[in-house]
């Protein structure tokens, strides 16, 4: 599994531009799936049918976000230093200093040189990309062109660090999980979804095709477990978080006990996720038509949205053996 989440994450994938990461899922699940389809906006979908046949088998849809975070080139100035927009939620403290690599493989080096403010955090607008041009005229990027922060996978033991393990490491728990699962009274839908950075654009719509009786997104969750982190309580290696709120989403609490009767049941280690920043695919899920019960589980991580995120490879582990576990656990809606 490292070796996949490695290859995963080392993979060029901003919103929008999922294709790469796709071909990889595609070749890993086409085998164990009984339907696996691409739709409009570059959702995978991936259909497991119930292993018996009941008069009223519950749809399941298991969203797992492709893309990551990234940059657009907006200009290219007469030096040929490149002004970019953020595609999603970029931070300005992880970005000076930073490596980017364009879809075309150009790469580039974010900069900012006001020596009168050295101790301040630029906003985006006051930086740059240098990929080595002295002109607009020879500049290996154009306005328009894509890129995304380039960092390798480490492997630190039970700790790994890479960038965009938001979300390929969901991605992975859902790989692994339908691997893993062997029979099903649940009618699923393992969607690898397009654009949750710019708005969690490729759930609403492959929620909107599938038309779901139950949700569950998986994605990373930001950890409250360093020195002066907001006052939560997901930490790494306690375990897989089940969402219970985040700015986006109310889980349904059928949903949740569903999670933790499964976990209490099997002995898995999991966490109660009240998030106070950001969301998931499972808000689109919910609202999708008329409405969805939607819940969530979570992998924490340490510096979201930086080049070097952070998971702990048991709670990655304990995830897939929550997820499986819950897929063959009966749930009365």
């Amino acid at each position: 599994m490292k070796k996949l989440l490695q290859t995963l994450t080392e993979t060029f994938g901003p919103s929008g531009y999922e294709d790469d990461v796709r071909k990889i899922v595609r070749s890993e699940v086409e085998a164990l799936a009984d339907e696996v389809r691409v739709d409009a906006l570059g959702n995978l979908i991936v259909r497991k049918r119930p292993t018996r046949a009941a008069r009223e088998t519950k749809k399941v849809m298991i969203a797992a976000h492709m893309d990551e975070i990234g940059v657009i080139v907006s200009h290219v100035d007469e030096n040929g230093f490149i002004r970019f927009s953020p595609i999603g939620g970029v931070f300005r403290r992880y970005v000076v200093g930073g490596r980017v690599r364009f879809l075309n493989g150009t790469q580039g080096i974010v900069g900012f040189d006001r020596l009168d403010h050295i101790n301040e955090l630029p906003t985006l607008d006051k930086v740059y990309i240098d990929v080595g041009a002295t002109s607009p005229k020879d500049s290996p990027v154009k306005i328009g062109d894509i890129g995304a922060f380039d960092r390798q996978y480490s492997d630190l033991g039970n700790r790994l660090v890479a960038k965009s393990m938001d979300n390929r490491v969901g991605v992975l728990i859902a790989i692994e999980t339908l691997r893993a699962l062997k029979s099903t009274p649940y009618d699923l839908y393992f969607v690898f979804t397009t654009q949750e950075e710019v708005g969690v654009r490729g759930a609403a719509t492959s929620a909107y095709g599938v038309d779901p009786d139950i949700g569950i997104a998986l994605d990373v969750t930001p950890s409250g477990d360093t020195p002066n982190a907001l006052r939560m309580e997901m930490a790494l290696g306690k375990g897989p978080c089940i969402k219970i709120q985040d700015v986006g989403m109310i889980a349904d609490p059928r949903i949740v006990q569903w999670m933790i009767r499964a976990a209490e049941k099997n002995r898995i280690p999991y966490q109660r996720e009240v998030l106070l920043i950001g969301g998931t695919d499972a808000k689109a899920i919910q609202l999708t038509r008329a409405g969805v019960p939607a819940g969530c589980i979570s992998v924490p991580v340490r510096y979201v949205h930086s080049p070097s995120e952070m998971v702990d490879y048991s709670d990655v582990q304990n995830a897939i053996k929550l997820l499986t576990a819950v897929l063959r656990t009966s749930i009365d809606l």
